[in-house]
């Protein structure tokens, strides 16, 4: 049988909030608290940094911006020079339009290029969902889950340690079919 990782389940948002802070502090990376709504405090309490996808979303806007100006400047310069009504050929007043919505659409693209790579999508389904347990966090739960791929994860020792933080309905997620 393959082991995941463990789950286990907290009262109240505090209780969460404490029990993800001391497994931040216990060394633990690879978890993650799972809750029916937003919790305040709680990226910090993971010990989580902020997202870099912000960069990403600005250096593809610029990209795109770069881009369209660049093949405008390009097409009215170099390969099919105009003139039209006796304006000079690199009439950049003109070119904002097409550069703003080709920064818009480079920023648009790397939001949701980002967001995927961040988010590990596609991941069509996750350990997690093995648990009969766990269905209940999209209403009442709070679950803290640790993965066995952590370096700290250790079966007993895991259990033992989310038991003295107060977890209860402790259950080790395993796939019989392996």
């Amino acid at each position: 049988m393959k082991t995941y990782g463990i789950i286990a389940r907290f009262d109240t948002t505090s209780d969460l909030l404490h029990a993800a802070e001391k497994i931040r502090d216990a060394g633990f990376k690879d978890f993650d608290c799972h809750s029916p709504f937003p919790v305040h405090g709680l990226d910090d309490a993971m010990g989580l940094k902020r997202t870099t996808l912000g960069y990403l979303i600005g250096a593809m806007g610029m990209t795109g911006a770069l881009f369209g100006f660049g093949l405008q400047t390009w097409i009215h310069l170099i390969e099919y020079p105009m003139n039209i009504s006796g304006k000079p050929f690199f009439a950049y007043p003109a070119y904002a339009i097409i550069t703003f919505e080709l920064m818009v659409l480079f920023s648009a693209f790397g939001a949701v290029f980002g967001m995927m790579y961040y988010n590990k999508i596609p991941r069509l389904h996750h350990p997690v969902f093995y648990s009969e347990k766990f269905s209940a966090v999209t209403s009442d739960a709070f679950y803290v889950s640790i993965e066995s791929s952590d370096p700290k994860y250790d079966d007993k020792k895991t259990n033992d340690f989310l038991k003295k933080i107060g977890g209860k309905d402790i259950e080790l997620l395993q796939d019989e079919n392996e």
